[in-house]
C-alpha cells in the first residue's frame, strides 16, 4: 500500500481543496436547501476523479448518486454508503472561522458543516478509489458508490427505490465512512457495528373534557398512564423489558468485549455532558 499512500500524500492539497469546495455547497435536507445542486456536484466531481456516477430520481426526495466501478482482480463487491446532506447549521452566530459554509482551513483543521458528517467521509472514499486508479490502473475489487441526500432526516423517501432496485445494490460487504475518528484519542476507527434508532409514539387518552383533579382516583390520567407505560419498556439500569427484544442477538466474545472496554477507557464522560 506504500505506493497508494505516497500518491495520497503527494495530492493532499488537491483533496483538501476539493473538500473545502464540497463544504461550500449548502445541502440541508431538513430545510430542502441545495440538495439537487449538491447531488449534481458530487456526480461531476466523481467523473473528474475517473469514477462512474449517475443520478437516480427518488420520488419525493433528492437525487441518489450511484456508481459501479468494476475490477478484473476480484469477484467481490464492496458497497460504499454515504450521504451528501447535512444538518441545519443554526444558530449561525455561534460559528467561528467564517461560518458553516466557509470550509476554512485553520491549524490543519477544516471548519464547516459536513466536514466530518459526512462530506469528508464521502470524499475520502472517492479519493481512495481515485488513488488506486491512478497508481495501479484499477481498484482491487468491485465498488458500488451509493450517496443519498436525506440521511439526516431518516432517508424518508429512499425505501421504495431500494425495494425496486435490490439487484443493483447486491454486494459482499458494506462500508460507511461516517465520522470514523475517535473524538478523544484523535485516531481513525474501524467500527464493527453501528447503533441504530427506533422511533415509537405512545398515545394515552382520557376523558373528552377537563376533569377536576379530585376525580384522579376514579379517572385515569393520560400523563401518568404514559409514565407507567415508559416504566414497562426499560429499567433504570437501561435493560429493555420488551418481550423477545434480545432474541437472536449476537453474543460478544472476549476479544470484542476487550475492544469495547479499551474504547470506554478513552471516553471523557465530563466532556460529553
Amino acid at each position: 500500500m506504500k505506493d497508494i499512500y505516497k500518491y495520497i500524500d503527494e495530492n493532499a492539497d488537491e483533496y483538501i481543496a476539493d473538500l473545502q469546495a464540497f463544504i461550500r455547497k449548502p445541502s440541508v435536507s431538513a430545510q430542502n436547501i441545495g440538495l439537487e445542486e449538491c447531488a449534481e456536484y458530487v456526480k461531476d466531481q466523481m467523473h473528474k476523479d475517473g469514477l462512474p456516477a449517475d443520478l437516480h430520481e427518488i420520488p419525493g426526495g433528492p437525487p441518489l448518486v450511484f456508481g459501479h466501478l468494476k475490477s478484473s482482480q476480484s469477484k467481490k463487491t464492496l458497497f460504499c454508503y454515504s450521504h451528501y446532506d447535512v444538518q441545519p447549521p443554526e444558530p449561525i452566530e455561534k460559528w467561528s472561522h467564517g461560518g458553516p459554509w466557509s470550509g476554512a482551513l485553520v491549524d490543519n483543521v477544516i471548519y464547516g458543516r459536513g466536514a466530518t458528517d459526512n462530506k469528508g467521509g464521502l470524499l475520502a472514499f472517492n479519493k481512495a478509489a481515485k488513488a488506486f486508479l491512478k497508481v495501479r490502473g484499477e481498484v482491487p475489487l468491485n465498488l458500488k458508490f451509493f450517496y443519498e441526500g436525506e440521511e439526516e432526516i431518516g432517508s424518508v423517501h429512499l425505501g421504495p427505490w431500494v425495494e425496486k432496485n435490490k439487484k443493483l445494490l447486491e454486494a459482499d460487504g458494506m462500508h460507511c465512512l461516517d465520522g470514523t475518528v475517535d473524538t478523544f484519542a484523535k485516531v481513525p476507527e474501524v467500527e464493527l457495528g453501528l447503533k441504530s434508532v427506533l422511533f415509537i409514539e405512545l398515545i394515552a387518552r382520557g376523558g373528552n373534557k377537563d376533569i377536576h383533579s379530585l376525580n384522579f382516583p376514579l379517572v385515569p390520567s393520560p400523563p401518568w398512564e404514559l409514565v407507567h407505560a415508559l416504566s414497562t419498556i426499560m429499567t433504570r439500569d437501561r435493560k429493555i423489558l420488551i418481550k423477545d427484544w434480545y432474541e437472536g442477538l449476537y453474543e460478544l466474545g472476549e476479544e470484542e468485549l476487550n475492544l469495547l472496554e479499551e474504547k470506554n477507557q478513552r471516553v471523557d464522560l465530563a466532556a460529553l455532558k
